[in-house]
């Protein structure tokens, strides 16, 4: 995986294509991962674009209707991991672990809750796509944890 030196350079190139044998194993982790009820390729498992995971509302509280992450990872080691809740309010909550050319932040970004439209620099100590992944999941177990003590 070529992985760009520059990760504060802001030009906006193409992310690539759609890596597929990352994706595939990332779908293979989340498969086996207890918070995780169902895995899905968009738009099918031959051509994958983006891996999306529904995760388990039974471990959230009952005011929480839906779950699920979305991840596109491409073959230059740029990726986006897209967390969605969505409330039997109406109101979604949502948060985004982002690496790719963009003119608003660095290459490395995320995008706060509640909304994603707030943006910050960030650093990872790995774009590993495990590495990403584990941090990944141990926020939303976080997020989990918090919204039971509320």
């Amino acid at each position: 995986m070529g992985l760009p030196s520059d990760d504060s350079n802001p030009t906006p190139d193409a992310t690539g294509p759609p890596d597929r044998q990352t994706l595939r194993l990332l779908e293979k982790h989340l498969s086996s991962d207890s918070l995780v009820a169902e895995t899905a390729f968009d738009p099918d498992s031959y051509e994958p674009r983006v891996l999306r995971a529904l995760l388990d509302t039974g471990r959230y509280p009952e005011s929480t209707t839906a779950v699920r992450v979305d991840i596109r990872w491409f073959t230059t080691g740029d990726f986006s991991m897209h967390y969605v809740e969505e409330h039997n309010d109406g109101e979604s909550w949502e948060c985004r672990w982002d690496r790719h050319p963009n003119t608003h932040n660095s290459r490395l970004h995320f995008h706060k809750p509640p909304s994603a439209a707030d943006i910050t620099d960030l650093e990872l100590p790995s774009t590993h796509p495990l590495e990403v992944y584990s941090i990944v999941l141990s926020a939303v177990e976080q997020r989990i944890e918090r919204l039971w003590s509320e």
